[in-house]
């Protein structure tokens, strides 16, 4: 068995050696772009040897400055079926036309902020990662235009974020307290999934969608410290140690705040709420966000959606042809 070359290595190799050849021999000169993007555990870096059991081909975009069927029909003509012993693929685009089918957005104009929170953070992740080979038009430019949240939308973000885990602090014990062990576990574990969201959101990247999530977030630079604990969280017998393992999460990423800056050095304090015997660790981080927000868009959407989840519900209603639907949601 040959050894495991990764989907973006592979690329970029029949991209040199397959592609590009058969372009410059038939089209000399002609102004491309040559990528690996979307779809795909292999754009996202995610892939390995069990990735290639199905649909794992040998594959590039090629882009255009204009549809020409010529450069397809000599593409499919020449190019060989198979490459390193697999199969092949190649897909021909405009830029334009590209992103527009990716994101229902034309990059003719300015990203809003409602686009911003119409677009999927895995779409989002897929555009912006993977590779370019070549760059005669401009790609990368355009890939750049997205390559994270502007800083208002991304303290909005922050500050949902942080409305989904408060409220639901308490619910770990109060569960637990009737002898839910299995709601109070349910409810932790969804806390942790909040947590690291938060987390992707404070080191300014993007999640991916579920199979990758875990994965992804090992990568951080928060992800060594924090998942030895949301690991205890996820596994704890019961509710006193699963809310132990939170507030220690939570003290966790109060330090994370604290070291973007965004705010005056935040202060955690444990809390009894109503004098129950639940244990929650509190800080104001939504108030305090919040008042930073100055683009008054962005500010008008944290007024009257203040608690999100948006992230949550733009993921309900993808794909890309109901995004119109959710761009009324903030007209």
């Amino acid at each position: 068995m040959s050894a495991f070359v990764s989907g973006l290595e592979l690329s970029r190799l029949y991209y040199g050696e397959a592609v590009r050849p058969i372009l410059d021999a038939a089209f000399p000169g002609l102004p491309h772009s040559a990528a690996l993007l979307g779809r795909g555990s292999e754009v996202l870096g995610f892939d390995d040897e069990v990735s290639t059991d199905h649909d794992w081909k040998a594959r590039v975009l090629l882009f255009l400055a204009e549809d020409d069927e010529r450069v397809e029909e000599v593409l499919r003509r020449d190019l060989p079926s198979t490459y390193r012993g697999h199969p092949t693929d190649f897909s021909i685009h405009t830029v334009r036309t590209y992103f527009r089918e990716q994101l229902d957005f034309d990059i003719a104009g300015e990203i809003e902020v409602r686009d911003w929170l119409t677009f999927t953070e895995q779409n989002l992740r897929t555009l912006t990662a993977g590779a370019v080979h070549r760059d005669d038009l401009g790609l990368q430019a355009v890939r750049d235009r997205f390559a994270y949240y502007p800083r208002d939308v991304w303290l909005y973000l922050l500050v949902a974020g942080w409305w989904r885990v408060h409220p639901e602090m308490n619910l770990v014990g109060r569960a637990g307290s009737v002898g839910d062990e299995l709601g109070s576990a349910l409810i932790g574990s969804r806390l942790v999934t909040d947590l690291m969201q938060l987390c992707f959101l404070m080191e300014r990247q993007y999640a991916p969608y579920p199979k990758w999530f875990g994965t992804a977030f090992s990568r951080l630079a928060c992800g060594p410290t924090l998942t030895p604990i949301l690991s205890d969280v996820v596994k704890a017998d019961s509710w006193q140690t699963r809310e132990a393992a939170l507030m220690t999460a939570y003290d966790e990423l109060a330090t994370m705040h604290n070291a973007l800056q965004l705010t005056a050095p935040v202060t955690t304090e444990t809390e009894q709420m109503w004098g129950r015997p639940f244990k929650v660790v509190w800080a104001d981080f939504p108030g305090l966000l919040t008042a930073q927000i100055q683009d008054p868009v962005v500010q008008q959407i944290a007024d009257q959606w203040r608690f999100g989840p948006i992230d949550r519900f733009r993921d309900l209603l993808w794909p890309r042809n109901t995004r119109p639907r959710l761009l009324r949601l903030f007209d």
